[in-house]
C-alpha cells in the first residue's frame, strides 16, 4: 500500500514537471521559428561585411607566410588561429594591439615551437606586406554593387585597424563600395566579443536584429548571431559554421549567391 501511494505520489509529481516544461519548449520553438522567418522574408537595414578572407582574397599572404615558415604550409590553420587566441586573449586582459601586430607576434610563437627561428621584423614584413595589397575575390565587385543599386547600406566591420583597412580597399579598389568602414580599433575589443558588434550597431543608429554580417569565418558569425544579429556565412574553402551556434539564414560559396538571396529580400 505504501509503495502504491509513493508511486502515485512520484508519477504526478513527473506528470506536473512534463506539464510545466513541454509548454515552454513548445513556445520556444515557435519564438524560434517566427524569428526565423521574420529573418528570411524582411530586409536588414545595415549589412557588415568582414574583410579578409571575406571579400579579399589571402593567397598572396598566406604563400608569405608560409615561406617564412620554410615553406610548411601546413602551419599556417595553426598560425592562423594561434593569431586569433590571442587577440581574444588581449580582449580578455583589457589590453589592446593592432591586429597585425598580434598576428606577428603569434607568427613567432608558432615558429619557436617548430625550431623556426625568425626575428619580429621578419614575422611583421611576412604579413603586413601582403595583407596591404590583397586583391577581392572574382565575384565581390560586381556582388557589392548589386547590393548598392538595391538599395543596402554597406558597411565593412573589420578586426584590422583603419588605416589598414584603408590601404586594403584603395588598393584592392572597394573604397566606393561602402557607406562605412568600422574598425575594432575604435572600441578596443575584438571581434567575436559581443561588445564589438553592439558598438557597431550603435554607431549606425540601428538595433542589433536589423543588423547582417557576412563573413566567411564562423567565430565570426557565431559572435553576431549571439549579439543578436543576423548572419551570411560565405563558405570558402577551408571555412566552416560552428556546430554549437545557431545557423545563419543564409549559408552559400560566394558573395553573388548572398547578394542574391538578399536582393530578393523585402
Amino acid at each position: 500500500m505504501n509503495n502504491n501511494r509513493r508511486n502515485f505520489i512520484k508519477n504526478t509529481a513527473l506528470l506536473g514537471i512534463a506539464g510545466t516544461t513541454i509548454p515552454q519548449f513548445a513556445f520556444a520553438e515557435t519564438h524560434v521559428n517566427d524569428l526565423e522567418i521574420t529573418s528570411l522574408t524582411t530586409r536588414p537595414k545595415v549589412l557588415f561585411f568582414d574583410v579578409n578572407e571575406t571579400l579579399l582574397d589571402l593567397t598572396a599572404m598566406k604563400t608569405s607566410v608560409g615561406n617564412i615558415l620554410g615553406g610548411r604550409s601546413e602551419l599556417l590553420p595553426l598560425w592562423f588561429t594561434t593569431m586569433l587566441q590571442y587577440s581574444l586573449v588581449t580582449t580578455v586582459g583589457r589590453q589592446y594591439n593592432d591586429f597585425g601586430i598580434i598576428g606577428a607576434a603569434a607568427l613567432q610563437m608558432v615558429a619557436a615551437n617548430h625550431s623556426i627561428d625568425i626575428t619580429e621584423k621578419e614575422a611583421r614584413d611576412a604579413i603586413l606586406g601582403p595583407i596591404r595589397s590583397l586583391p577581392a575575390h572574382p565575384e565581390v565587385k560586381a556582388s557589392l554593387q548589386q547590393l548598392k543599386d538595391a538599395g543596402y547600406k554597406l558597411v565593412s566591420f573589420t578586426n584590422s585597424s583603419n588605416k589598414g583597412v584603408k590601404t586594403q580597399f584603395e588598393n584592392a579598389g572597394l573604397l566606393d563600395y561602402f557607406d562605412e568602414r568600422l574598425s575594432i580599433e575604435d572600441m578596443g575589443k575584438f571581434k567575436p566579443h559581443s561588445d564589438a558588434y553592439d558598438w557597431a550597431a550603435r554607431k549606425m543608429g540601428i538595433k542589433p536584429s536589423e543588423s547582417l554580417l557576412v563573413a566567411a569565418h564562423g567565430w565570426d558569425i557565431a559572435g553576431a548571431i549571439w549579439a543578436g544579429w543576423r548572419g551570411a556565412f560565405i563558405s570558402r574553402p577551408g571555412a566552416q559554421l560552428y556546430p554549437l551556434a545557431p545557423k545563419p539564414e543564409i549559408n552559400e560559396s560566394n558573395l553573388k549567391l548572398i547578394a542574391d538571396k538578399l536582393i530578393s529580400l523585402k
